[in-house]
């Protein structure tokens, strides 16, 4: 660690604390050559997770993308955006708690779809006619016997 003022690595921590909840550890610092204080945070980095797309494909897990989804899936429910928010937390915690660098988009796909159909079932079978791609009314029928 090196003062962002002078650039001397005499530097001290006066205070440590917990930071936005438990995952962030924020210091407070002071050079011990020119007396400049300021304040850094200590963050875990994870491993970035790649999702296999059905083309073959590779892309960066976004978490964006997945709130996008499950929002247009939830649209107009009454489900509010810390509901949503929440949801999309777990959803990201589960994929990255199997501890692989790569996750085939079907398998996000299948977990979101397990999760929507405890939260709500419209939400459900919106999601599951995209991401299913219903060819016919027949395996739409199909999708919505499944939940009734």
């Amino acid at each position: 660690m090196r003062c962002p003022e002078c650039k001397s690595s005499k530097i001290k921590v006066l205070e440590k604390r917990n930071a936005e909840g438990e995952d962030v550890i924020r210091r407070r610092r002071e050079c011990g050559a020119c007396d400049f204080r300021f304040t850094t945070y200590e963050r875990i980095e994870v491993a970035s997770l790649v999702v296999l797309k059905k083309d073959g494909k590779k892309e960066s897990f976004s978490r964006e993308k997945l709130k996008y989804g499950i929002e247009k899936a939830l649209e107009k429910r009454p489900i509010s955006d810390a509901q949503i928010e929440d949801f999309v937390s777990i959803i990201e915690r589960d994929l990255k708690a199997r501890g692989l660098t790569e996750i085939k988009s079907k398998e996000v796909g299948d977990v979101v779809l397990a999760g929507l159909k405890k939260l709500d079932d419209v939400a459900y079978v919106r999601f599951a006619s995209v991401y299913k791609s219903f060819e016919t009314i027949d395996s739409f029928k199909k999708e919505l016997e499944k939940i009734s």
